[in-house]
């Protein structure tokens, strides 16, 4: 099922983070599309806070994976940017991340599409202008009527 959403500023963007993160149960996996600036890690600070995990998102550009601990799941966050292969992700250790016990949302998703789980979360964030975000989730039935 398709959900389309619209945010008008990164507190709202923040906050459809954050209700969908309270949704989320170990073993989720946030696939995550969209453009530089569009709010993938702004959207990752709203999860964090849904999972009961603080504001603690920041970029794992230069990480590769950033991982937040709390007393239920652990959201791993990954940057898939420099990613090209199914071998430059074999070295990641990003397979050692897949459990029932954690999380995972992956920047720039669409460079490793292939080797994903079907069983995914997709959240396509488009920039439609400096504050507004067009977001698409495309997902189960957890995540319609997020802003009702």
């Amino acid at each position: 099922m398709t959900y389309e959403y619209i945010t008008r500023s990164a507190e709202e963007t923040i906050e459809l983070g954050r209700l969908i993160g309270e949704r989320l149960r170990g073993g989720d996996i946030i696939a995550y599309k969209g453009s530089m600036g569009a709010g993938k890690t702004t959207m990752t600070r709203g999860l964090t806070l849904g999972l009961g995990l603080g504001d603690t998102a920041f970029s794992p550009t230069f990480a590769l994976v950033n991982e937040y601990r709390g007393e239920g799941l652990t959201l791993y966050h990954f940057d898939m940017y420099r990613i090209g292969s199914a071998l430059d992700l074999e070295t990641t250790g990003f397979f050692d991340y897949l459990d029932d016990e954690s999380v995972l949302a992956v920047e720039w998703s669409e460079n490793i599409e292939e080797e994903l789980p079907e069983e995914r979360i997709i959240v396509t964030l488009e920039r439609v202008d400096d504050d507004t975000r067009k977001i698409t989730i495309d997902g189960d039935e957890r995540f319609a009527h997020l802003s009702d």
